[in-house]
């Protein structure tokens, strides 16, 4: 409490956390727009030779226990730290612009095979209806590395980046993601770290 109560002392920290978390409603609103748009439009299939080696599997019970495990531990933690969090939501807001700019310019149609992942989060945002085409790339995979981007603790890094791991293989198990998408999902999540700590560093 004591990092919280030193922080919002600190006019320019509070204009910061405004508006961090104003453009988070920004995005996040965006985001429920736009993945009604490519629900509706026509995208490529694509024949993938990783998917094509094994029958899918339905393991959404293990996918989704880990994403909101992997979610409530680093919540616990980055609230604790100001900084932290605000570093924490920015990174996010420039995932989710990644992502759109990206499923934008890559219409993909979902594996013919794909056992829908029902994520209740993503579905409340948008209409309620199963997405099926936010495929490229894995918000899921790319969530969990981000987490293990920002974690300084050698436990929870060892912890977010098997979770990274599990939660890539079970996608593709299940066959909800082609295999492109979850291989480029570190590299968005890196690069979305990257530069909002370097606007930081710079700006202050």
């Amino acid at each position: 409490m004591a990092e919280w109560k030193e922080a919002l002392e600190n006019r320019k920290f509070r204009i910061e956390f405004a508006i961090t978390f104003f453009l988070l409603v920004c995005v996040l609103t965006v985001l429920a727009n736009f993945l009604n748009f490519i629900e509706a439009r026509e995208g490529v299939s694509l024949n993938d030779p990783v998917l094509n080696l094994f029958e899918p599997v339905d393991l959404t019970w293990l996918t989704f226990g880990l994403i909101y495990i992997s979610l409530f531990v680093a919540l616990y933690f980055f609230l604790k730290k100001p900084i932290l969090l605000i570093t924490a939501v920015q990174s996010y807001v420039l995932l989710i612009i990644f992502r759109i700019i990206a499923m934008y310019i890559v219409p993909l149609n979902p594996p013919v095979k794909m056992i829908p992942l029902s994520d209740p989060f993503i579905e409340f945002f948008g209409t309620g209806q199963l997405l099926t085409k936010d495929l490229f790339f894995s918000g899921h995979t790319t969530t969990l590395f981000l987490f293990f981007l920002l974690t300084e603790k050698k436990l929870l890094r060892g912890f977010f980046l098997i979770a990274t791991g599990v939660v890539a293989i079970s996608v593709l198990l299940q066959h909800v993601h082609y295999s492109i998408d979850v291989f480029c999902a570190p590299f968005f999540a890196y690069c979305s770290f990257v530069i909002v700590k370097s606007v930081s560093k710079n700006y202050t």
